[in-house]
């Protein structure tokens, strides 16, 4: 009698083990959904805070052109038409072509050179023809911001360097710009605080990021493992 009240006893904890395991597993399943739900979540907030921004500056800048010099307009509404069909149709996915990515990147870099006639100096080296794939807008906001906070505010001949290149699927790009230090301020830097965001997100572990000012530079040196991901040839 005693053998089989143990029996039963060892029978009810293990069927009460299992339950509890699977109780577990099933919370810890939801909780991985929940996490995944928020990264998705996060990221559309996000991207719809950058795509407004953008395209407000942008807009902006038009607007100036056109009332000073109108000839070169037509060629910066272009350059923005066909940025603003890769924002609709490229923006929401979750990998890209890093080619597309990059000739996004010259196109608003010429767009914003325009307004400058020729006292912008540009150094820009981007590497063509890659295979790889990267989340997409991760690279406009650096770019914008050595247009926005140093050319757009250096009084004397402004200039920014830009160099790109892909090895061994990662991929490096160090930017510098000059800037006046005495220049205003402005508060805000949202493109900056979202690209970081996303780089957290999307790439955990898988990406450096540095920030410096020194003197009248502004440095930015990003890496990006992309990890394995190819496009078909």
């Amino acid at each position: 009698m005693l053998a089989g009240l143990r029996g039963a006893i060892m029978i009810g904890g293990i069927a009460s083990a299992i339950k509890l395991m699977k109780s577990f597993y099933e919370k810890q399943q939801a909780a991985m959904a929940m996490e995944k739900e928020k990264i998705q979540a996060e990221l559309q907030v996000l991207r719809a805070q950058l795509h407004p921004h953008f395209l407000f500056n942008t807009l902006n800048n038009i607007y100036s052109l056109t009332q000073q010099i109108p000839n070169p307009a037509s060629a910066m509404i272009l350059r923005l038409s066909g940025m603003l069909r890769y924002i609709l149709y490229s923006g929401s996915k979750e990998l890209v072509a890093l080619d597309g990515e990059l000739k996004m990147i010259d196109d608003y870099i010429k767009l914003e050179a325009l307004r400058y006639d020729e006292s912008l100096d540009l150094s820009i080296e981007l590497p063509a023809n890659t295979n790889a794939l990267i989340a997409p807008l991760l690279l406009l906001p650096f770019v914008e911001n050595a247009f926005k906070h140093g050319a757009s505010r250096m009084i004397e001949r402004p200039w920014i360097s830009l160099r790109a290149e892909v090895t061994d699927n990662k991929l490096t790009m160090v930017m510098v710009n000059g800037f006046d230090p005495e220049a205003p301020q402005e508060q805000g830097g949202i493109g900056i605080e979202n690209v970081k965001k996303r780089l957290q997100l999307l790439y955990p572990g898988k990406h450096t990021l540095q920030l410096r000012g020194e003197e009248e530079l502004f440095y930015v040196n990003l890496m990006i493992d992309l990890g394995n991901e190819y496009r078909e040839p």
